[in-house]
């Protein structure tokens, strides 16, 4: 897809995710509105996947670590043609192939449950690893948040990435600065990532993450890297493409009404 068609793609995940979470009434859309222009353009111009077989061996691999924002992950796979959309309406439900956080053994096209903060960098890893001692060229995407960094384990996992070298890992983090509880900066200071990740041996890049050519070339250049993992600082809105939602931390959960749902759709280009 060009620029166009992946900011059409990202405004589609944008509204399916919005009136997945308003219809079934549960959900978080803040973290999961502000990583739609990361998700299209991963699933429709970077992964190298296979729909018609979710497990091809050679297929890149790509971890939410992130959990709670996969109504737009869902949105994605609908969107990509792993499951009907109309699927989307049984978000969280009992017996859904689509459940409140992301479960591989129920929703076709995910390579790794996940929901538990801190997990996804490490079994990026050894996904990661695992490619290299197979001779396969696969790469590995690791999406997280930058409250999740707070999290002892990823910076285990930081040091094992850089010490084994792989280079067919790729961090992204949703910067979005705010987590379930304030700004991450008054939480626990997680600044400055960059720096943190470059003293464990990581190329790092700094981007918009909501600027779809700015998350093109940055995914383009870690590929020329060699030897070390690379991470992308995505600097992002939360609630990204619904004015009063966008870094108000209030929408980290929650259900619009129905009146803040009309302007959700509105904002978003949609329809009721």
């Amino acid at each position: 897809m060009d620029i166009t068609d992946l900011t059409e793609m990202a405004k589609r995940i944008r509204l399916d995710t919005i009136k997945t979470i308003y219809h079934v009434k549960t959900g978080h859309p803040g973290g999961a509105l502000s990583i739609a222009d990361i998700l299209a353009v991963l699933y429709f111009n970077e992964l190298h996947i296979n729909v018609q077989n979710p497990t091809w061996p050679d297929r890149d691999r790509f971890i939410l670590s992130k959990g709670h924002g996969c109504t737009s992950l869902y949105a994605t796979l609908a969107e990509k043609g792993f499951f009907p959309k109309e699927q989307l309406s049984t978000l969280r439900q009992y017996g859904s192939i689509l459940q409140g956080h992301p479960d591989m053994k129920s929703t076709p096209g995910l390579d790794m449950s996940s929901g538990s903060l801190g997990q996804g960098l490490s079994i990026g890893n050894g996904m990661a690893l695992a490619a290299k001692l197979q001779n396969k060229s696969y790469r590995v995407y690791v999406l997280l948040g930058d409250g999740e960094l707070e999290e002892g384990q990823i910076w285990e996992a930081a040091m094992t990435a850089s010490k084994y070298h792989l280079d067919n890992l790729i961090a992204i983090i949703d910067a979005n600065g705010l987590q379930i509880n304030g700004p991450t900066d008054e939480v626990m200071q997680v600044e400055p990532i960059d720096k943190k990740f470059s003293a464990f041996g990581w190329n790092t890049i700094v981007i918009d993450g909501n600027a779809i050519p700015q998350i093109l070339t940055a995914l383009k250049k870690v590929k020329r890297v060699k030897n070390k993992p690379s991470v992308i600082i995505a600097k992002t809105i939360k609630g990204k493409g619904i004015s009063y939602m966008e870094n108000n931390i209030k929408w980290h959960s929650g259900v619009p009404n129905p009146q803040e749902y009309k302007t959700a759709l509105q904002e978003l280009g949609g329809e009721l």
